[in-house]
């Protein structure tokens, strides 16, 4: 009898041992879990993942890229002092920035793309004097530019 007590002790210590081991797992990556999605994430992303602002008129800007690249082009600084004059008229207003692509290449490396042409288009108008706060970019609803890709591949700038 006392034998008996004995083994099922040691199954009922097994199985309350089991059932805190699954209750630890759960509490444990839970936590993990609720970690990972409350983390930071960086500037630029979050930029681009703000609520969406309605672009307002015909761009003030419009700068036009080479196929997969990011790096302004030849005018960018005419066109950012454009901007900037722009600004400095209507100080209340902000700066919107869409990036665009072509159809050349997979789609998320051209959303990557075009998010990279938008990001250095921001840069520069920074650079330029801008205030940060002041520059917003959107997503574009369409990432296509159209029929023509030399006109896909840009960038517009609107102060609104």
């Amino acid at each position: 009898m006392e034998q008996e007590d004995d083994n099922q002790n040691l199954v009922l210590g097994i199985l309350f041992g089991i059932i805190a081991l699954v209750i630890g797992l759960v509490i444990g990556l839970t936590a993990y879990v609720t970690g990972q999605t409350n983390t930071a994430k960086p500037a630029a992303v979050e930029a681009v993942e703000a609520p969406e602002i309605a672009e307002i008129g015909e761009p003030l800007v419009k700068l036009y890229f080479d196929s997969g690249k990011a790096e302004l082009p030849a005018n960018a600084a005419e066109e950012v002092a454009k901007v900037v004059a722009k600004l400095a008229e209507e100080p209340a207003k902000i700066v919107l920035i869409s990036g665009y692509h072509d159809e050349t290449g997979g789609a998320a490396v051209n959303a990557e793309v075009a998010k990279a042409r938008a990001v250095a288009v921001k840069d520069a108008l920074v650079a330029a004097g801008i205030p940060a706060d002041k520059v917003a970019m959107r997503k574009p609803a369409i990432t296509l530019g159209g029929a023509d890709a030399a006109e896909a591949r840009r960038v517009e700038v609107r102060v609104q």
